[in-house]
Formats: C-alpha cells, structure tokens, sequence
C-alpha cells in the first residue's frame, strides 16, 4: 500500500522509510507492468471476455493496495467492456468497498443507488446480490448514524447473509444487536433480537457475552446488570471500525432507554432507590438525569428537597387537541388577512 503509506505516516506521526517505501513502489509498479501486459496479449490474441478479465485483475490490484484514484478508473474502463448485469453488479460491490474503507460516505450512496437501479434492469433481479446490498447500505446507514434505518435492514438480513467480504457473521450480528439497543421498543427488541435464532446461535460469543447481558437485563429490567454489563459492551462500540465515531452517541441513548423504560414503571420514586436499582450513586443520577431532562429526552422531573423524582407522562390526546387548536388559530389568522385582501 505505497499510496496509503506517506500520508499515514503523516497522520500518525511515524518516521517514514523511504526504503521501504520506494521497495513498495517498485513492486507495484512491476506489478502493473505485468497486468498491462496481459491486457496487451489478451487484446492481441485473445477475445474480449479475456480482456475484459484481465482489465478487472487490473483494477482489483489497485484496490488491494489502496491507489483509490487509480482503482476507480481502472474500474471506470472495465465497466465499458462488460455486458452482463451481473459482471457490472460485481463491480459496483467492488467500489462501494472502496468507498467503505477510505470513509467515503456521500460516493457509496451513489454507488447503492447505481446497483439499486442494475437490480431494477431485464436480468438482474438476484436474491443473493439484494440481500448483500441491504448489509452493504446498513453500514452506510448506520455511519450516518441512521441506526432505525441501519437496524431495519440488519435483521432482514440476518438469516440470509453472505456478506463474508465485509465482515464475519459474528461482527454482523453485533452491528444488529448495537443498532437495535438504541433503535427498537422493549417488544420489538424482544420479538427481533432477543429471540431471534439466528441471534442466539453467536451472541455469546460477541465482546465475552457482554452484549448479550446488556441487551437480556435491559428487556428483562435488571437494571444492575444492565450497568454492569454496559460498559465493557460499550467498549466494544468503542472498537468497531463503523461504531467508532458514534460511541458518545450510543453511551447517551443506551442510557436514556434504560432510564425512560425505569421511570415508565413509577409515579414517583426516590432518587436513592433509582440509584441503587442502576448501582450508581444518588449523586450520579442526579447529573444524568438532570441533562437528559433539560434536553427534553426524559418526561420526570427532581424534586431535590424530598429527593423524590415525578414522572410527568405526557398526556398524548391533550397535546394532538392543543395541536389542533394552535393550528385552527393559525389557519383563521390567514382567512381573515386573505379576506382583507380580496376587499379591497
């Protein structure tokens, strides 16, 4: 990866071998020399099957070692030599993998777009191809933090994924469970994810059954558990290639689920038995609850002289016949100055 490595150098701060590096150069460029001169006999004596395969090999060695810009038009080339649909959607797999290992969001959604509308052509419908696209556009969504989204397609995925080149089963299931924890309700959560066969089979196996006790304690309501088992799941957000960028995220929502499903079950509770249901101090869920409160994510409110906590349930048809009524002043508002226009 000679293209990768000057700049990495750079980010990381690492001393670069100019040895090694102009080696790697070397090897590269020999390399091509050699691809190029297969697609020069494959032309000369060969038909355009063979060269279209020997411009792909071209185009998968630049992806292999990191020349994005060269990979691109390599591929660029090569789609211009292809008929088949399917030899086209293969391609466009290749790509978006690129556009997934340098970060490329915005690019990778053309790319969904442009397999969504292969797969819409006369002979390209493929069961196989459809179900790896939905893994391909749950890691895009869930790196735009669209976890509802990223979830949705995750699980109808789970018993037909084949999406080996991504990630093992294991790490798939995982991004599934993360997703769902901040994403689902308590009933979907269990119908979805907590009883799924397909789940149960590796869940164990995910981050030393830290996920699955995060994610069994949360529906069952141990909430001790749950804030045991929280952080060294949490962790393993903090880990993942695509999680990464959102682990504050998931720490906050992860949270708020567990506080709002507690609060749910209470009128009233004292701050010192929430503690202790969580094992945290009063003093913790002071502050927890206090910033969740004020940003409107929680419906309780402190009453810190008595250190009682008052849910405030929202009252659902109060606040649509409010809705009503603000609009029905708003729409009058705008008769009544349309009428003034139209009398004069």
């Amino acid at each position: 990866m000679a293209t990768l490595y000057p700049p990495y150098c750079e980010k990381f701060g690492w001393m670069m071998d100019e040895k090694a590096a102009e080696d790697m150069r070397a090897r590269n460029e020999a390399r091509v020399a050699e691809l190029d001169a297969k697609i020069k006999d494959a032309e000369d004596n060969l038909g355009d099957s063979e060269v279209r395969d020997a411009m792909l090999a071209k185009a998968e060695f630049f992806a292999e070692v990191g020349d994005r810009e060269s990979a691109l038009a390599a591929f660029d080339a090569c789609e211009k030599k292809t008929v088949a649909i399917g030899q086209k959607m293969e391609m466009v797999f290749s790509v978006m993998r690129l556009c997934i290992f340098h970060d490329d969001w915005v690019a990778l959604e053309k790319q969904i777009a442009k397999l969504k509308d292969l797969l819409e052509q006369p002979g390209g419908a493929d069961w196989e191809r459809k179900n790896r696209l939905k893994v391909y556009e749950g890691v895009y969504k869930m790196a735009r933090r669209d976890f509802a989204g990223a979830t949705s397609l995750f699980l109808e995925s789970l018993s037909t994924f084949t999406t080996y080149e991504l990630m093992t089963y294991d790490e798939f299931v995982f991004y599934a469970v993360a997703c769902a924890v901040v994403s689902l309700k308590r009933t979907e959560l269990k119908a979805k994810v907590i009883d799924s066969p397909e789940v149960l089979a590796v869940i164990d196996n995910i981050a030393g059954g830290s996920v699955r006790d995060m994610v069994n304690s949360l529906h069952a309501c141990k909430y001790r558990e749950f804030m045991l088992a929280f952080p060294n799941a949490a962790d393993a957000v903090n880990k993942s290639t695509w999680l990464h960028a959102h682990h504050r995220y998931f720490l906050r929502e992860a949270r708020v689920a567990a506080y709002a499903q507690y609060l749910a079950s209470y009128k009233s509770v004292t701050v010192a038995s929430m503690a202790s249901s969580f094992c945290v101090s009063e003093e913790f869920i002071d502050a927890e609850l206090s910033n969740f409160i004020v940003e409107g994510r929680l419906n309780v409110r402190i009453d810190k002289v008595n250190g009682v906590l008052v849910t405030n349930r929202p009252d659902a048809k109060n606040a649509l016949y409010q809705s009503y009524i603000k609009e029905g002043d708003h729409l009058l508002n705008r008769i009544q100055k349309l009428s003034r226009v139209i009398d004069l």
